[in-house]
């Protein structure tokens, strides 16, 4: 595998698997560079490094459609549970690109190297998580692509392109703090309808993602640190200014606090209507 990648640094690394659209060599780019940067074998940046993309890359399907528009199935069926997993992988892949992205994007950031060692942690396990659900799928006649997806994952990571203290308010401290909420009912409801093998693929996604919001939140509250600002006042100013929408709950609060994502930060932020 070394010789396979002429990866130039840990951001060219980073970069040239965001840009791959062949998704097994995205998942192998993701894991090779961090373990070459684990290994203290990379620089955190070269002059050779490519350029980082927009968008990143991407096979022909799924098509891509408003959230709105995707459909949402029974789980109790074969084809509602092949939905579910379709939708994970989706949010997996994109969550190996976002990880990769604040590698690359803020590799000029006076941060430490740790800051760095979090991130690719980060991207080694959401390339392993894509890779278990992709497993998962094909186990069942399906594969990611079959079914449409959507955006807004990505659109989330486009608005904070020039922010990190931003970027982590609305990556690691929403989006993924979002999974915290609703995969211990997933996992629940996997095991009611006797699909264990589907259980423990989230097992493993549930244990993963409590460390990925820790890290989010322990570098939120460095940088907000840094800048003497008030996390929490700090986190719901950013994110009103950068997220669409309120928080919705219920929220898994003893996950969340276990993370260092303590109630202070979102209750505010929630929804007051019943719809």
């Amino acid at each position: 595998m070394s010789r396979e990648f002429a990866i130039t640094s840990l951001r060219g690394g980073a970069t040239a698997a965001i840009m791959s659209a062949d998704l097994d060599r995205k998942t192998r780019l993701a894991q090779e560079s961090a373990t070459r940067w684990f290994e203290r074998r990379l620089s955190l940046r070269s002059p050779l490094d490519p350029p980082l993309p927009d968008r990143p890359g991407r096979p022909e399907k799924p098509e891509l459609v408003p959230p709105k528009a995707v459909a949402k199935r029974s789980l109790h069926t074969k084809q509602g549970r092949i939905a579910l997993l379709h939708s994970i992988a989706h949010i997996e892949l994109n969550a190996v690109d976002l990880a990769l992205d604040i590698v690359a994007r803020f590799a000029t950031e006076p941060v430490p190297n740790s800051f760095f060692d979090g991130w690719m942690q980060v991207a080694f396990e959401e390339a392993k998580h894509f890779r278990m659900v992709r497993e998962r799928l094909n186990d069942l006649g399906a594969d990611y692509g079959d079914m449409p997806a959507h955006d807004g994952l990505w659109q989330a990571a486009h608005s904070t392109r020039n922010d990190l203290t931003a970027r982590l308010a609305v990556v690691p401290l929403i989006l993924e703090a979002r999974g915290l909420d609703v995969t211990p009912s997933l996992q629940a409801k996997m095991r009611e309808t006797g699909d264990m093998e589907t259980a423990a693929v989230l097992d493993v996604i549930y244990n993963d993602e409590k460390g990925h919001v820790a890290i989010g939140a322990k570098w939120f509250r460095f940088l907000c640190a840094r800048e003497r600002r008030d996390p929490a006042a700090t986190f719901q100013q950013l994110v009103r200014a950068n997220f669409r929408g309120s928080l919705k709950a219920p929220f898994n609060d003893v996950a969340r606090a276990e993370a260092g994502l303590t109630p202070s930060f979102y209750r505010s932020l929630t929804s007051t209507s019943n719809a």
